[in-house]
């Protein structure tokens, strides 16, 4: 378990959390604008990978322009709950698969091109895991940032 980190990954995480270079070589921009090589930011970027600090990188987009997407959900038994994730991870439609504490354990969001390959795509999750999925469509959008200055300085509460 990581538990420093070095002056560069503290640097990647308070100013790439959004306004990811958008350029044929983000990584290098990135280097340029840190003082540092594109090697160096990669190997930062997978640090922060391999030590699950980092959950993804790349764009979010707005889903009406790009194509048709929706919420869905599983109710898997426990036992079966990461064979089935597994199942669900392979196709490149899903995004943030979640287990939660729910009857409906298994979560996530499946992007396609258009509605009826979102309708073909969730029949193929249906017909592999053997379990019927819950579509959740959204009905209205929010737009939430998420991105956190983070003090790395600062203890966090109650840690010494």
């Amino acid at each position: 378990m990581k538990t420093t980190l070095t002056q560069l990954e503290q640097d990647i995480i308070n100013q790439y959390q959004k306004g990811l270079p958008l350029c044929s070589t983000p990584y290098k921009a990135i280097a340029q604008a840190l003082n540092s090589s594109e090697e160096e930011v990669l190997s930062a970027i997978q640090a922060l990978d391999n030590a699950g600090i980092l959950s993804r990188v790349g764009a979010v987009f707005n889903h009406k322009k790009a194509g048709s997407s929706t919420l869905a959900a599983l109710a898997v038994p426990e036992a079966e709950l990461d064979s089935i994730a597994e199942i669900v991870n392979q196709f490149d439609h899903v995004n943030h698969n979640y287990g939660r504490e729910h009857g409906y354990n298994l979560w996530f969001v499946v992007t396609a091109s258009d509605e009826q390959a979102l309708i073909e795509v969730i029949a193929k999750i249906e017909q592999l895991t053997g379990y019927p999925v819950l579509v959740l469509p959204m009905e209205k959008s929010y737009h939430i940032d998420l991105a956190f200055n983070i003090n790395f300085a600062e203890s966090p509460r109650g840690c010494h």
